[in-house]
């Protein structure tokens, strides 16, 4: 079995991380959780980082088979769209997106036009699904507590958790999030900890704590003997998880990112004056 070829790329804006995963025996390679920038002051979004990503991709005169979404960001705005067009591939997310659709689509009374079915994208992923990217092959492993939809990828001795688990020294998501518990974090985190301890885990942020060095991997076995959310039992962890939530701000761009991640990462739709609107609802989040 191949092991993939594995290139991160870190947002400093957002403190995300975009993975250029390709197959070590040939061209073919995908995209994990890429970024769109978006000012939130002046309402401008542009791709000068997603731009980066495709110049690299040709360079190297890469093929993308998929463009992958580990679940519905709430931090940075996805660059998916942008991203197929250049460069084709299929994008796909998990399958229990039409929850999270289904929750945010009355938030932002986004109309009977927007569907809750997850059509946006090209393939939903199920628990267990398995995707080629050329000779490697991609198992979908469901770990929801962060939110319904969060899928985590493996790609043989390696295997990328989104927002599930951070570096050891930052711990673990927040799961205050409409459909995120606490409880289902970690029933997920142990599914992660059953893989083999050298497995390679790829987070989807970094926030280089205490001024570090930005860090976004580890292993399996290193998660297991120093995450710091992880050296206590399941009740504990919970009631660590639920009073950290409580105290947390809601993210910067929460908004923005869930209106357009929803989406598959396009833009809500333009008025009959042309003009996109970001929604803000007032008191309801």
């Amino acid at each position: 079995m191949s092991n993939p070829s594995v290139r991160g790329y870190f947002d400093p804006a957002t403190w995300t991380v975009t993975y250029l995963v390709k197959d070590p025996d040939s061209h073919h390679c995908a995209i994990i959780d890429s970024v769109q920038d978006y000012d939130p002051a002046s309402g401008r979004t542009n791709f000068e980082h997603a731009d980066a990503l495709i110049e690299r991709v040709r360079s190297e005169g890469l093929s993308v088979d998929w463009i992958l979404e580990t679940h519905v960001h709430a931090d940075h705005l996805s660059a998916a769209p942008h991203l197929k067009a250049a460069l084709g591939g299929q994008v796909a997310i998990g399958a229990n997106i039409d929850k999270v659709q289904s929750i945010f689509g009355p938030l932002f009374n986004a109309g009977p036009e927007f569907a809750t079915d997850g059509r946006q994208f090209d393939k939903l992923l199920n628990e267990g699904d398995q995707i080629a990217i050329g000779g490697l092959t991609l198992t979908a492993m469901h770990t929801p507590g962060h939110t319904p939809a969060c899928m985590s990828y493996l790609i043989g001795d390696a295997v990328f958790v989104g927002d599930t688990l951070f570096m050891p020294d930052f711990g673990t998501a927040r799961c205050d999030f409409p459909g995120g518990d606490a409880n289902t974090l970690w029933t997920s985190v142990e599914k992660l900890m059953a893989l083999p301890a050298s497995t390679r885990v790829f987070t989807g942020h970094d926030y280089a704590p205490g001024g570090r060095e930005v860090a976004f991997e580890s292993t399996v076995g290193e998660q297991k003997s120093s995450n710091i959310h992880l050296q206590q039992d399941q009740a504990a962890f919970v009631a660590m998880r639920e009073a950290r939530d409580a105290s947390l701000a809601m993210p910067t761009l929460i908004l923005p990112s869930v209106q357009t991640n929803m989406r598959a990462g396009e833009l809500p739709p333009a008025e009959d004056n042309g003009v996109r609107y970001m929604k803000i609802p007032l008191n309801a989040v």
